[in-house]
């Protein structure tokens, strides 16, 4: 605990947003088509050996230069698809205020669950990245998410532009009550959102 005064972000540090550099942009692509190439590919037992070689001099190149969370520029780059997170689904903020955020992207062969359909899972990791956009843009304090409800309406494409959008409903006190949704070009509806995020107390993590 420090002495510093609270100011609504419960035990969370100050994360600032930078700006992307060159290299870390072009590393961020290449990775992303390696995730797909991962999932995607059927080469011989040699080839996979030689990815692997060259993945582990990736990773001793990379680990030397550690950092703590909020110094890496990952997922501090709204600029970028995903924030320039490879957690986070390759989306970006084209709407952000009190009344709402939007987003748009589209998912590639890395989140295909089957039978070339979006895994389920990944919408609800969509949708609470979401709601964290939609906390800051109403300038709420920091929060975190009591429940996350999502309607699965149709089956999400892959390869498609697609738009999530939400907003704030209602405020209680420390609950803010969050809808929202995701669709495609032609408005197609693919799945519906309803999520409570509840403002940190101060020092919560």
């Amino acid at each position: 605990m420090t002495d510093q005064p609270d100011r609504g972000r419960g035990g969370f540090p100050d994360f600032e947003v930078t700006e992307p550099e060159p290299g870390f942009t072009r590393y961020l692509s290449a990775v992303r088509t390696l995730q797909d190439l991962s999932v995607c590919a059927a080469p011989d037992d040699s080839v996979w050996d030689k990815a692997a070689d060259g993945i582990e001099e990736l990773i001793a190149l990379l680990d030397p230069a550690r950092a703590p969370e909020g110094v890496s520029p990952a997922g501090r780059i709204p600029s970028l698809a995903g924030m320039g997170s490879l957690l986070l689904p390759p989306f970006r903020i084209v709407e952000y205020g009190v009344d709402g955020v939007a987003m748009g992207g589209r998912f590639s062969r890395f989140h295909v669950g089957g039978n070339g359909a979006v895994h389920g899972g990944v919408l609800p990791l969509l949708f609470d990245w979401l709601c964290g956009m939609v906390v800051h843009g109403a300038q709420r304090p920091i929060s975190r998410t009591a429940y996350l409800k999502v309607d699965y309406r149709a089956v999400t494409p892959i390869d498609t532009p697609l738009t999530v959008r939400g907003r704030v409903e209602k405020v209680e006190g420390r609950k803010a009550f969050i809808s929202g949704e995701l669709v495609d070009g032609d408005e197609k509806l693919l799945a519906e959102l309803d999520a409570l995020m509840v403002q940190l107390l101060p020092g919560q993590p």
